[in-house]
């Protein structure tokens, strides 16, 4: 049986239209440091949309869905 993800609504800041992706995960809390999320970005541990990203700066905007252990992170405008 699949394990549930837990949802992370994430509201991008007034006039902002994208967050890096490294930026996120810190965010979130879901990594401790800019070093960690860098780690977890480069060994293929998150998804964006469905597929790995490996892009430490990627420009994540709302709309999109990153997957990162067993947290789902919704980024919402």
């Amino acid at each position: 049986m699949a394990q549930k993800l837990n949802r992370i609504i994430f509201t991008l800041r007034e006039g902002e239209d994208y967050i890096p992706l490294i930026a996120l995960l810190k965010a979130t809390d879901l990594v401790a440091s800019g070093s960690e999320a860098q780690e977890v970005v480069t060994a293929g541990m998150v998804l964006r949309n469905g597929e790995v990203e490996l892009r430490k700066r990627a420009k994540i905007t709302a709309g999109e869905v990153i997957v990162f252990e067993n947290y789902e992170i919704f980024v919402e405008g």
